[in-house]
């Protein structure tokens, strides 16, 4: 499902399939590159091998081709450089708002079973279906073959996407799926809630009782799916996700970092306090998420956020989804924040990283987008520097290693 990351609509439908628990394959197993054509014989042979039939192999590859489109927006993911107020603001609002409640009361009795069997509210899958297809309004356009034999032929990462390609032919094979029914996002995601053709496979369920899993055009079957695959990447049954809170002036900034939690008395001894409502059980572990720094929105990360991370690792797009998903659960829309956050643009955070690993903290790729690198050697500096250690690369840690000579 929904590595990358989606805007409303056609964005949603090109830019972040949810690389998450890729299937590991060794190297030897996934050739990439060369003749199209002897690749395709390639995958054919796999396909045998996984004991696919003749005909699904047939049906399934016949006619497939590269897509340009699909490696020019394989590149290109621009989102990165969105910060969480500004990818919020646009991917949660207006009818996406709105309408998960009413798709909620429409589909109760569904959302119910879903619950019943695997302990995921409806909010949750909701505000997933909300972002990820617009509640199936926008399922996609790009053949999900050529996209899949596309990405799978590309040399970036077949060991991801050639799995991905073989799961495709067993949807055709085991008939959930027509090879013409195979139409989606760029990177292959299928049905309203766009999961990935290895997810399909192994987390698809018969939720109108027609025989099929169809993902494409059954609500049923796609809900239940969302419910049993949120499941089994561990959902907690009747645990919260996310919560918005209120931080001091000051505090160990060093604390807030999304792999580091605390039981939510500490937080409270810190300052921490909800905005709204009451926070969770004093044993229960929270992690403090800025994703703007000390001064703009904060909040309690408990432990089934961890679950959004595993289906989409963009923590912009974790982090929305599970702020969508409090919405529908009756949350105010999100603060700005104690103070205005300047936002460096893409030009000062390449310029910031590049400080950075001169400096020896390393950001991986200067590239000029916002990832857990670069907050994770922001951090490091900020504490050399006797700055607020919240991992936030701001204006004033640029101005500092712009001044100090390392």
């Amino acid at each position: 499902m929904s590595l990358v990351v989606r805007l409303a609509s056609a964005f949603v439908l090109a830019a972040f399939p949810a690389f998450a628990q890729a299937p590991a394959a060794p190297a030897a197993a996934v050739p990439c590159g060369g003749d199209f054509a002897a690749f395709l014989d390639g995958v054919r042979a796999e396909a045998r091998e996984a004991g696919v039939s003749e005909k699904a192999i047939t049906a399934g590859l016949d006619g497939v081709a590269i897509d340009p489109k699909v490696l020019q927006l394989d590149r290109g993911q621009s989102v990165f450089q969105q910060s969480f107020l500004q990818f919020a603001g646009r991917m949660v609002a207006g009818a996406r708002v709105t309408k998960g409640p009413q798709v909620i009361k429409q589909n109760a009795a569904l959302f119910e079973r879903v619950e019943a069997e695997y302990g995921v509210p409806a909010s949750v899958i909701a505000a997933f279906w909300g972002l990820e297809t617009d509640f199936g309004a926008n399922l996609g356009k790009f053949d999900t073959r050529n996209a899949l034999a596309t990405l799978s032929h590309d040399c970036r990462r077949p060991a991801f996407f050639r799995p991905q390609l073989i799961a495709a032919l067993k949807i055709v094979d085991r008939g959930d799926l027509a090879p013409g029914d195979m139409r989606g996002a760029w990177a292959g995601e299928l049905g309203h809630t766009q999961m990935m053709p290895v997810d399909y496979v192994r987390d698809g369920v018969d939720g109108d009782g027609d025989g099929r899993r169809d993902l494409m055009r059954s609500v049923p079957d796609a809900m239940m799916s969302a419910g049993k695959y949120l499941s089994d990447l561990g959902w907690r049954r009747g645990q919260p996700w996310l919560q918005e809170v209120v931080v001091p002036a000051e505090m160990p900034w060093v604390e807030a970092d999304i792999d580091v939690k605390h039981p939510v008395a500490r937080w409270t001894e810190w300052g921490v306090k909800a905005r709204t409502g009451s926070l969770a059980p004093a044993e229960a572990n929270a992690a403090l998420l800025l994703p703007m720094g000390r001064n703009g929105p904060a909040f309690l990360a408990y432990d089934n956020f961890d679950i959004y991370r595993k289906w989409n690792q963009s923590f912009i797009y974790a982090m929305t989804a599970a702020y969508l998903a409090t919405r529908y659960e009756g949350a105010p829309a999100v603060s700005n924040g104690n103070a205005p956050v300047r936002v460096l643009d893409a030009a000062e955070l390449k310029q910031l990283q590049t400080l950075l690993a001169r400096d020896g903290f390393p950001v991986g790729e200067v590239d000029g987008k916002l990832g857990g690198d670069t907050r994770r050697a922001s951090r490091k500096a900020q504490l050399k520097h006797n700055l607020p250690a919240d991992g936030y690369p701001s204006v004033e840690l640029l101005q500092v290693l712009s001044s100090s000579g390392g």
